[in-house]
C-alpha cells in the first residue's frame, strides 16, 4: 500500500511546531516526529509593532533545522502556515519571505478564522460530541480562536487578540504578578468578550481546547489528582480545578512556577495569562468542563492535506467510538466472532444488573470496548496475553474515550483471566476507589462471559440474570451440550462474586 509522508508547520506567536506523519489511504496516519522551538515571535510586538531581530533570528534557525528534519524523513508534502504574530507585525511579510526561502517551500499567512477552522477540523476528528452544544478554543501566543458548534455542525468562528504572550507583556510587568494587574487583565478580557459577543446568549456544556496553555492545564491537573496516564489527550478538567491552579500560580514567582509538576518551564512566564483567558471564557459561556485536544492546528493541517491528496476515507457514516475500537481490534488481528459473542453476553449481564447497582451508560460502553479488545494481546504472545492487552489498550488512540476511561477499559481487559486485582498491581492501586470498584464489576462480568465461550463456538446465550439474597441465578440457553462452557463460567466467576457480593449459579432450561 502506498504511503505518503506529510509535514505540518505552524509558525505561531510563542513557538514554531512541526509534525511529520506517514499517511495511508482511508484517512489513517502515524506520527513520525513532533518538533517544537520556542522562538517568541511576539516578544515586545505589542510595543514595537515589529518582530525583534533576536526573535527573527531564532525563527530562521528553527526553520533551518525543520528543513533538515523533513528532508531526512523524506517528506513529500508540506503544509506551512504563519499565524497571529506574523499577521500583525510590520515586518511579517519580510519574515515570511526569508523563512519560505530557508524552508524551500511556500509559507502562507492565514487569518484568525482559518486558524479556528483548522482547530475545529482536529477537534471534530478526535471527539464524539453528538447532541451537545460546545465550544472549541485554541489558545495561542497572540490570539485565541473560538468555534461554537452543535454536534458536528459548526455555528460560528471567532478570533480574538487575547494570546498569552501579548497579554503577559501588556498586563504583567512584575514578578510575581500583582493582584491589581490581574484584575485589570480580567476586566480587559471580559470587555473584549462582551464586545465580540454583544447581545448573544451563548451557553455551552463543554469546551474542547488545544494549544500549549491547554495541554499544560491538563498535565498540571493530572499531577494535582496524582493520576498517571500515557497521554493528556482527551483528558477532562473542571473549571473549579482551573480556578484553584490560577490562585496557586498567582502566589508564586516565575522560579516557583517553573517547579510546578506538569508545567513546561518554558511556559512559566505566560501561563497565568493563558489560563486566565481560559477561565474567563468558561465563565462567560457557563462551561464547567474542558477536554484537552493535544493535536490542534497542526493536525488540522495534516487532515486537510490528506483530503487534498485523496487520502481520506470516503464518508461511511459518522465516526464513532465503536468503529474506532473495532478498527483497532482488527489491526491486532483479533478473533472477531468470539469477541462479539463475549460482548453480547457481557452486555446482557450488565443490563440485568444495571438498575439495581446503578450502573451507568459510560460503564456499559467501557465494558463493550473491553469485550472487543480483551484478547488483542494474542497479537504479541499468548503467554500473559491479558497483560499485553492492557498495555496495547492503554496506549491506543481510541476515539470517544478520555484517558481515564481508556485506562479503565485496559484494566477490565487485563482482569479477564488469571489473577484478580492485588495490592502489588501498581496500575490498579493508582486508581480511585470508585474506579477500582467499577473495574472489578465490569471485569467480573467480562471474566464470566469469556468463560462461557470456552470453546469459542458461540454456543451459549444468556437469557436472564436474577438476584435474590446472596445468590445470583443465571439462566443459559445452549444450542447443544454446553457443559464445557458452564465449566468455563464456574472457573472464572471469582471476581464477579467478589465484586457483587454473592454466589452465582448457572442453570439451563
Amino acid at each position: 500500500m502506498k504511503k505518503t509522508r506529510l509535514a505540518a508547520i505552524d509558525i505561531g506567536t510563542n513557538s514554531i511546531r512541526c509534525i511529520v506523519v506517514e499517511a495511508e489511504q482511508q484517512g489513517r496516519f502515524m506520527v513520525l516526529d513532533d518538533e517544537k522551538a520556542t522562538v517568541r515571535l511576539g516578544e515586545q510586538l505589542s510595543k514595537t509593532g515589529a518582530i525583534s531581530p533576536a526573535a527573527f533570528a531564532r525563527a530562521v534557525e528553527a526553520i533551518s533545522r525543520i528543513r533538515k528534519l523533513i528532508g531526512g524523513l523524506k517528506v513529500t508534502e508540506v503544509e506551512a502556515v504563519a499565524t497571529s504574530a506574523v499577521r500583525s507585525a510590520a515586518n511579517g511579510p519580510e519574515l515570511v519571505e526569508v523563512l519560505s526561502r530557508e524552508l524551500g517551500r511556500e509559507i502562507r499567512v492565514i487569518s484568525g478564522e482559518e486558524e479556528a477552522e483548522l482547530a475545529a477540523i482536529s477537534a471534530l476528528h478526535n471527539f464524539e460530541m453528538n447532541g451537545k452544544r460546545y465550544a472549541m478554543i485554541d489558545i495561542g501566543g497572540g490570539s485565541v480562536e473560538i468555534v461554537t458548534a452543535q454536534g458536528n455542525h459548526i455555528e460560528e468562528y471567532y478570533s480574538l487578540d487575547l494570546g498569552a504572550v501579548v497579554l503577559t507583556e501588556r498586563f504583567f510587568p512584575t514578578d510575581p504578578i500583582k493582584t491589581g494587574d490581574f484584575q485589570k487583565f480580567q476586566r480587559h478580557v471580559r470587555a473584549e468578550l462582551k464586545r465580540v459577543f454583544a447581545g448573544q446568549k451563548l451557553a455551552v456544556q463543554t469546551f474542547i481546547g488545544s494549544g500549549g496553555t491547554i495541554t499544560s492545564l491538563g498535565y498540571m491537573v493530572m499531577n494535582m489528582r496524582r493520576q498517571e496516564y500515557s497521554s493528556v489527550h482527551g483528558y477532562e478538567t473542571l473549571r473549579s480545578e482551573l480556578v484553584h491552579l490560577l490562585a496557586m500560580l498567582m502566589r508564586r514567582d516565575i522560579k516557583g512556577r517553573r517547579a510546578i509538576p506538569g508545567l513546561n518551564p518554558d511556559r512559566a512566564d505566560i501561563i497565568v495569562a493563558g489560563l486566565g483567558v481560559v477561565d474567563e471564557l468558561m465563565r462567560f459561556f457557563g462551561a464547567n468542563t474542558l477536554l484537552v485536544n493535544e493535536r490542534g492546528i497542526r493536525e488540522g493541517l495534516i487532515l486537510r492535506g490528506m483530503k487534498r491528496l485523496g487520502l481520506m476515507a470516503e464518508e461511511q457514516g459518522q465516526r464513532t467510538w465503536r468503529r474506532s475500537v473495532l478498527e483497532f481490534a482488527r489491526s491486532c488481528h483479533f478473533d472477531e466472532a468470539h469477541s462479539r459473542h463475549v460482548a453480547g453476553m457481557a452486555l446482557a449481564m450488565f443490563d440485568s444488573l444495571a438498575k439495581e447497582f446503578r450502573l451507568k451508560k459510560t460503564e456499559r460502553r467501557m465494558l463493550e470496548a473491553a469485550a472487543y479488545l480483551h484478547d488483542i494481546g494474542y497479537f504479541i504472545s499468548y503467554t500473559s496475553h491479558h497483560k499485553h492487552s492492557y498495555h496495547l489498550i492503554r496506549h491506543a488512540d481510541l476515539f470517544g474515550f478520555t484517558p481515564q476511561e481508556r485506562e479503565m477499559v485496559a484494566q477490565v481487559a487485563r482482569y479477564h483471566r488469571k489473577s484478580l486485582p492485588k495490592k502489588k498491581h501498581a496500575e490498579f492501586l493508582r486508581m480511585s476507589e470508585k474506579d477500582q470498584q467499577t473495574v472489578c464489576r465490569l471485569g467480573g462480568i467480562l471474566r464470566i462471559a469469556d468463560g462461557l465461550d470456552r470453546r469459542r463456538s458461540g454456543l451459549v446465550e444468556v437469557v436472564e440474570l436474577l438476584h435474590g439474597g446472596n445468590d445470583y441465578r443465571m439462566k443459559l440457553l445452549g444450542t447443544e451440550d454446553i457443559s464445557v462452557e458452564i465449566f468455563g463460567g464456574n472457573a472464572k466467576k471469582d471476581l464477579f462474586e467478589k465484586a457483587f457480593a454473592g454466589n452465582i449459579v448457572f442453570v439451563t432450561s
